[in-house]
């Protein structure tokens, strides 16, 4: 009895570790956009502002577009996200519902695609969408979004679909529901809570994607906030670090606002793909 006790307390402990280790730089980003330029000058910083304030985020959007650069990354974010939870969602099924030797290998080589840093890609995407008169475009650049948030979509999905019945179907089926009609009416709903999950996950990436962002954009008015956000940095690498930290603590809040509004679908749906029928 002592033994569990100690277990649990100890569970407890290393999850309230965790959470801390989380939750620190973010508290921290918050502290430091509030400081005046004295505080944040001080060779002993404090861990909350004396004087808060808040010409940092005054500042920041003098500096930098940063209400256009979070427009391009909220259309950037959302078009990918729908387009590959629309695109993943019927490749699911069939490869949760027929398991050839053919689904069986997709899996793998979805799982095995992740592995692939992006450097290997990056000479191959440009040359292709610089074909496509995509280069310097949010188009080309939701585009690439759907591609590399297409694989860990689809392997999020399968699980889920696994977890769905098929004794459901068959009833339908059995009750005269055609195919279509029991993939919108049974099937769907069950879905949506792995669906919801799948996109948010997909809309997180792709906001907070730099990389692709930086190589592909070109213009400052089709830059993404990430982008936007390394101008705060000087020639010599100095950070004007209130402003970034202003700035970061901004682009930190529609993540944040969706994942509130939408938990209880997220955990449903992750719950659900954690079972397996």
């Amino acid at each position: 009895m002592r033994t569990s006790r100690r277990a649990r307390a100890g569970q407890y402990a290393a999850l309230l570790a965790y959470l801390v280790f989380l939750a620190f730089p973010f508290l921290w980003l918050v502290s430091t956009a509030f400081k005046p330029a004295r505080e944040l000058a001080s060779l002993h910083p404090t861990w909350l502002p004396q004087d808060p304030t808040l010409d940092n985020f005054r500042q920041a959007f003098d500096e930098q577009p940063l209400l256009r650069a979070a427009l391009n990354s909220l259309v950037a974010a959302l078009g990918a996200a729908v387009i590959a939870v629309l695109i993943a969602t019927p490749m699911a099924y069939v490869m949760a519902r027929h398991r050839t030797r053919l689904a069986k290998a997709a899996t793998g080589w979805v799982v095995v695609s992740q592995a692939f840093p992006f450097v290997l890609v990056i000479i191959p995407l440009f040359l292709v969408l610089k074909n496509l008169h995509l280069i310097n475009s949010v188009a080309g650049l939701v585009m690439v979004y759907v591609v590399w948030a297409l694989p860990f979509a689809l392997w999020m999905l399968v699980g889920y679909v696994r977890a769905v019945p098929t004794e459901m179907e068959e009833a339908a089926a059995v009750d005269g529901a055609g195919k279509v009609r029991t993939l919108v009416s049974i099937t769907a709903p069950l879905l949506a809570p792995g669906i919801v999950a799948t996109a948010l996950f997909a809309f997180i990436t792709a906001w907070n994607e730099f990389f692709f962002a930086l190589v592909l954009l070109k213009t400052p008015e089709k830059q993404t906030l990430p982008v936007v956000l390394t101008h705060f940095l000087g020639a010599e690498g100095v950070a004007d670090l209130g402003p970034l930290a202003a700035a970061a603590f901004l682009a930190t809040i529609p993540s944040l606002v969706v994942f509130a509004l939408i938990q209880k679908r997220i955990t449903g749906g992750m719950l659900a793909g954690a079972v397996k029928s």
